[in-house]
């Protein structure tokens, strides 16, 4: 009796063993196939030919930010895709640099407009929202990237800097994109076509929390959510809306990286205007 309550047991925890092999080797393969589908669809991603931005969207792009760094290399990249631009910022030396540089490779049109996005909201910004009203006016603007922001003044704690730092950061991060993006919309729904793109970051998007940045990373995730709900918003207007979550350190730099690399392919993907969010690898 006692030898066969023993051989009982021991092949009820064999079989307690194999269920839960069998539960643990189930959730790994559903693990292993979803990756791979991933990776598949980003493959795929990557390689689809070259989407046709112009006729897909319109003739015009308006970029925010576009004198240096990947801000920069994405102005680029878009006159190079056919594009017509109105550049957008602060320092006119800059402006006029790109400006120049994109007329004279791709025989792009240009527009200029002077704008500190630091005073937006403020009495000094009505007259730069009135030129930027004026150089849009009859265009057909099929796309908008919101690149301006600032990440000064860095490392701190909250109250080691003057509040009005943090309210100048809102005002480029979170108030210039937001009425930006408002000016540039009735348009593209009067057209039934467009593409907004903002740019997230990895700090407001896939971290839980991120100490000592505290503020950039709420201007960040507001940036997320505001991409995330405008795509819903729009989607019946046929108008696409994505947020670009970038590492910060791959925006500050002007060198060619394999960031900016994986950017350009992007850029020229057939799906770039895909309602996904895409993270850089």
């Amino acid at each position: 009796m006692l030898r066969d309550f023993l051989f009982l047991r021991e092949t009820r925890r064999e079989m307690a063993a194999s269920v839960w092999f069998f539960w643990m080797a189930s959730l790994g393969a559903i693990q292993v196939f979803a990756l791979s589908i991933r990776l598949l669809t980003n493959l795929v991603l990557f390689l689809r030919r070259p989407k046709d931005l112009c006729r897909t969207y319109g003739a015009w792009a308006v970029v925010t930010g576009p004198t240096s760094g990947i801000r920069r290399a994405m102005s680029l990249e878009m006159a190079r895709s056919g594009l017509n631009l109105v550049l957008v910022g602060r320092d006119p030396a800059r402006l006029r640099d790109i400006s120049e540089m994109i007329s004279r490779t791709y025989a792009m049109q240009t527009k200029t407009v002077l704008f500190d996005f630091s005073l937006v909201s403020t009495v000094q910004s009505e007259e730069a929202m009135s030129r930027f009203r004026e150089a849009v006016a009859g265009l057909d603007v099929g796309v908008l990237v919101n690149n301006a922001g600032v990440a000064k003044p860095g490392v701190v704690y909250l109250h080691e800097v003057d509040v009005e730092a943090w309210v100048r950061m809102i005002r480029v991060n979170v108030l210039a994109l937001t009425e930006v993006t408002a000016e540039v919309l009735p348009g593209m729904v009067r057209r039934g076509r467009g593409a907004v793109l903002n740019i997230g970051s990895v700090s407001g998007s896939v971290l839980p929390s991120h100490p000592l940045y505290s503020v950039y990373v709420a201007t960040k995730r507001y940036v997320a959510e505001l991409s995330r709900s405008l795509s819903v918003e729009y989607e019946s207007a046929c108008i696409d809306v994505q947020c670009q979550v970038r590492n910060r350190c791959v925006a500050l730099t002007s060198t060619v990286s394999p960031d900016y690399l994986w950017l350009c392919r992007v850029c020229r993907s057939h799906s770039w205007w895909r309602r996904t969010w895409c993270r850089a690898p």
